[in-house]
């Protein structure tokens, strides 16, 4: 064996594995929690559109009910709905707050995800160099699949992250071509019932981005056995 392939890496290499490991497992522990909690808000959004979308393939179209303002659309309003989502049609008025409110944060989530999904794949790109460059180290050659196996979930989490945020644009866009004033809507009842048929495709493309979200927290937290490993030889060869 070559002699520079029968080192035990400096004890500064030792301090920086041994704060990487510590800190980065951490941060993959919230990662692996968060995007579970983001697809479980997602499948809401979901289940949402899809009780509208099935309220306004059967219904009949009605006429403004009351003359109250804010009263509720006795046609529109899909049965168990309100109460679980907050989502309410009322006379008179225009889109609920509430379906506004979800397609912002329908947004928001594909922002912060497109963005989390590139820093991340930059990250990756780095640290898939510095392990090449542990490959000399014999006293950590065992765990060198192990840390490789680390960046690859992370970096394929950053690959779905991108993805993720795609299909959520992607749903917005189709949810844009519906007009969600009672008005509109009633017109569209009468007509080709088109708002039902873009909300069926927008919630599957959430479904696709929730199972994703799933995926990505699975891939993160498979990783933390692998950064316990990694950081108790580094701290066993620290005490050589």
């Amino acid at each position: 064996m070559p002699a520079d392939e029968a080192q035990t890496p400096p004890d500064s290499l030792l301090q920086v594995i041994d704060n990487l490991a510590k800190f980065h497992r951490e941060h993959e522990q919230y990662y692996s929690q968060a995007p579970l909690r983001q697809a479980a808000e997602l499948q809401a959004r979901s289940r949402a559109l899809k009780s509208l979308a099935d309220r306004w393939s059967d219904v009949e179209a009605g006429e403004q009910t009351s003359a109250i303002a804010f009263a509720g659309t006795e046609d529109l309003n899909a049965p168990g709905l309100v109460a679980e989502s907050g989502i309410l049609f009322m006379e008179g008025e225009d889109e609920p707050a509430e379906l506004r409110r979800l397609k912002r944060e329908v947004g928001t989530l594909a922002e912060e995800t497109e963005q989390g999904g590139a820093w991340l794949a930059q990250a990756m790109e780095q640290a898939w160099e510095i392990a090449g460059s542990l490959a000399p180290y014999s006293a950590l050659a065992d765990l060198l699949g192990e840390r490789h196996r680390i960046i690859a979930n992370d970096w394929q989490s950053a690959n779905l992250q991108a993805l993720i945020a795609r299909l959520l644009r992607r749903a917005l866009e189709l949810l844009a071509r519906v007009d969600f004033s009672p008005a509109a809507l009633r017109a569209d009842l009468r007509g080709e019932r088109k708002a039902p048929a873009y909300l069926y495709s927008a919630s599957e493309l959430f479904d696709r981005a929730s199972d994703l979200l799933t995926e990505s927290a699975t891939l993160v937290h498979e990783n933390e056995r692998r950064w316990r490993m990694f950081r108790a030889r580094a701290r066993e060869l620290q005490s050589e």
